[in-house]
């Protein structure tokens, strides 16, 4: 049937159909409608649309002309009829559809037939889709970039703060003089260790986790950081009262044992495809932005696989994140029964997409011989860890064997979570769910209640709470922890 015919039959129906109630008009189920005329401007359109792109390529600009022009007249009809919220009338759609079709079929008659128009869209549709997933990529990397930067506030507070540092013996001397406090090593105490270069991030761990202790005097905060942030650390936790607990500043930079002869991952850094690929302009799209972020080869964000060597004599310790709030007193940590486990975790797999075959290539037979698909994942970010049995178990060794066998990045992409999956497989210890609650940092609608219940919440995602484009309703619950009183924090966030 041609397109004037199918016009014409069109007019009959409509010349029968009782005239439309002047009522306010749902414009989607017009347009929708197989009666209406706006159904078949809206299907001319969509046709036009596809013969003004092949008459372009056949050089056929007058025609292309005359179809955009018609597909202006269409597409100002439809936006009037959804202004006015009345239908299409055929007075009014008659000689648009008319002159519409002729045009259509002058495109069909110039032997631009179907089977071209079909060949010709799909290959529109996929540059189409080729420019979707470009954008997509883009804007994720994007997003990704302004989560990696950091804020001029923060920036300003750690410059003033190494200039304490730098001009200051008092400050230094001090920090000397704490280095070889008893209670760095008393196993009666209780420890925690977190690994940032964040200064406000890591005071608000610190300050949100004295703050709802019992008694805060009897804990130990050990703090790793790198060369550039030290100074700032260490003026800052040496110049505020933190409720009698004590702090330890260590600078990555010392550990002289974590070198490239030891730790595969310090030989990854030094690979120059893998810094190529991870520090890079971000030139190859195949890699994931997500994984593409400096962060997940960041030294400091794999010291968390060497907590014994770092600390030899403690027992016991609580791994933190810096991007945690702590709401409850957590030395109750310290004496559950983790039944001979190394590592007490809260698990993920409430939700499907958490089980070890998401994280991990199970197409591969070293993965698949030795694991099972189907077993819980765990959360990172707060880990209740008995430092005997790591030692006894050789988790450290185990994570090196596995950095090893994915030298090539073909059992996982990149990050801390699938080699500590595989390394503490079958010594990890399920915590209550209220422990740790994940999310703050990307879903926006985590219940109130289990906020609230929760001993400590974790900011992991883009969406960080240092940042502007933190989930805002989550904001206060770290904002509170932050010392806007202290003179530097004021001048900073004014400046």
């Amino acid at each position: 049937m041609s397109f004037l015919t199918g016009f014409g039959v069109l007019m009959e129906k409509s010349a029968r159909t009782e005239q439309v109630e002047r009522k306010v008009l749902n414009f989607t189920k017009e347009i929708l409608s197989a009666t209406s005329f706006s159904r078949q401007l809206a299907e001319q359109i969509i046709l036009a649309k596809a013969y003004v792109i092949i008459a372009k390529e056949h050089n056929n600009h007058r025609l292309a002309w005359e179809l955009s022009k018609k597909i202006r007249s269409c597409q100002l009809l439809l936006s009037k009829a959804a202004m006015r919220g009345e239908p299409i009338t055929l007075d009014e759609a008659e000689p648009i559809i008319s002159s519409l079709s002729s045009l259509i079929f002058t495109a069909q008659d110039a032997h631009y037939d179907i089977a071209t128009t079909i060949m010709t869209m799909k290959s529109h549709i996929q540059a189409l889709e080729e420019r979707a997933n470009a954008a997509t990529v883009q804007s994720t990397l994007f997003g990704q970039l302004l989560a990696e930067s950091l804020p001029k506030s923060l920036h300003c507070l750690k410059v003033k703060l190494s200039v304490d540092w730098v001009r200051s013996k008092h400050i230094q001397d001090l920090a000397s003089e704490r280095r070889n406090s008893p209670r760095l090593v008393d196993n009666n105490l209780y420890h925690f260790c977190i690994f940032s270069d964040n200064v406000p991030a890591t005071s608000v761990v610190v300050n949100s986790t004295i703050t709802n202790a019992d008694h805060p005097k009897q804990m130990v905060f050990h703090i790793v950081t790198n060369g550039v942030t030290y100074g700032a650390m260490q003026a800052w936790f040496l110049n505020n009262d933190f409720k009698g607990s004590t702090i330890e500043v260590q600078n990555i930079e010392e550990f002289s044992w974590l070198n490239a002869s030891y730790a595969p991952i310090v030989k990854q850094l030094l690979n120059a495809d893998s810094r190529a690929i991870y520090f890079g302009e971000y030139q190859d799209l195949r890699v994931e932005p997500k994984l593409r972020n400096p962060r997940y080869l960041s030294l400091l964000n794999h010291l968390r696989f060497y907590i014994p060597e770092i600390y030899p004599q403690l027992e016991k310790i609580v791994f933190l994140d810096d991007d945690v709030v702590v709401q409850k007193d957590l030395t109750p940590l310290f004496s559950l029964d983790l039944h001979g486990n190394v590592n007490g975790a809260v698990e993920t797999c409430l939700e499907a997409f958490h089980r070890y075959y998401k994280y991990l290539n199970f197409s591969n037979p070293i993965i698949s011989s030795k694991f099972d698909p189907q077993a819980c994942g765990w959360a990172f970010g707060m880990n209740a860890f008995d430092l005997i049995a790591w030692r006894k178990a050789n988790v450290t060794a185990r994570y090196h064997y596995w950095q090893e066998q994915n030298a090539d990045r073909t059992l996982w992409k990149l990050g801390t979570l699938p080699p500590a999956l595989l390394a503490f497989y079958g010594l990890t210890e399920p915590l209550d769910r209220r422990w740790h609650v994940l999310g703050l940092g990307y879903d926006m609608n985590i219940d109130n209640r289990l906020i609230e219940s929760a001993a400590v919440i974790h900011f992991n995602g883009n969406m960080k709470p240092w940042l502007k484009l933190a989930i805002s309703r989550y904001k206060p619950i770290w904002d509170r922890y932050v010392n806007h009183s202290h003179p530097y924090v004021q001048d900073c966030e004014t400046s």
